[in-house]
């Protein structure tokens, strides 16, 4: 039959390696939230610093891929999409808030929205930038 092709046609490396990093990254966030556990009524310090560390990790990792050395092209999507998205936990960060809302803490709720949101974008922010900045002072040698 000549219908269209299958969009997951020629995906299958890349679709493999972002699912066996999406395991190693959901284990990794598992294992700290083990290693620091919160108490349901605490405030989510581990969705915290796992996320910012996650985004501030992605900083590094993508300029290093786009500006530094060549990288192999399942890489970025087992890296990036697979070991990084099973790791940061935005899903959880949207739960914990309602969580806090609904135990009638709308003040840490707001903080943890707050919090979470510019520690997230600053880490982006400031990993990419220092990244950016070793990696061109390295090349200026």
């Amino acid at each position: 039959m000549g219908g269209r092709p299958s969009v997951l046609r020629g995906q299958g490396p890349a679709v493999a390696v972002v699912a066996v990093g999406g395991a190693i990254g959901a284990v990794a966030r598992y294992a700290a939230g083990l290693g620091w556990q919160t108490g349901p009524s605490a405030f989510p310090w581990t969705t915290l610093l796992i996320n910012v560390v996650g985004c501030a990790v992605i900083g590094v990792f993508l300029v290093a891929v786009t500006e530094g050395r060549p990288a192999h092209p399942l890489l970025r999507p087992f890296f990036g999409t697979g070991v990084l998205g099973g790791f940061t936990t935005f899903s959880t960060y949207s739960v914990d808030i309602r969580r806090l809302l609904e135990a009638g803490r709308p003040g840490p709720g707001l903080a943890y929205l707050g919090l979470t949101l510019v520690g997230a974008l600053g880490a982006v922010w400031a990993a990419a930038a220092l990244t950016r900045r070793v990696i061109h002072r390295g090349g200026a040698r």
